[in-house]
């Protein structure tokens, strides 16, 4: 696949050029695999990834007020420790990060897994496994303060 056509950057692709924000996502993962892919294709486009293995160390990294908040996290549903519907709602209950645009990429794609993601508030839901483009596309939509 070409990446955003002749001369073109699939960053231009994207939209990324146009956010006005850092530039950062946080990837929450518990499978290396998944994280790394993620990362890669992200940091290809020219975002800064910050990676974390569950819920519980996402919310450590979003408290450490030294470091720019992420433009978008990225949250499996089924991790260790904290899931991601969890984490989703401590975010969302956090003034301070409960408008950074969330998308859950998960394998718990039934209808009731959907609407629990919905109702802790997820702006975005990508089944596993996915596409890398579809979830850069989405990512540059919300990224830019887009809906979805």
């Amino acid at each position: 696949m070409e990446w955003g056509g002749p001369g073109r950057s699939s960053s231009a692709r994207y939209g990324y050029h146009d956010a006005e924000g850092s530039g950062r996502i946080l990837v929450v993962d518990d499978t290396d695999q998944i994280r790394t892919l993620i990362r890669v294709n992200l940091e290809l486009e020219g975002y800064e990834v910050i990676e974390a293995r569950d819920g519980e160390e996402a919310l450590e990294i979003l408290a450490d007020t030294s470091q720019p908040l992420p433009d978008v996290i990225t949250v499996d549903a089924l991790m260790p420790r904290r899931d991601g519907w969890w984490t989703v709602s401590m975010i969302r209950a956090d003034p301070r990060l409960m408008d950074i645009p969330i998308i859950m990429v998960t394998a718990s794609v039934q209808s009731h897994h959907r609407a629990q993601a919905e109702q802790a508030g997820v702006d975005g839901f990508i089944a596993k496994p996915f596409e890398p483009d579809e979830l850069l596309a989405l990512i540059g939509i919300l990224a830019v303060g887009g809906r979805v």
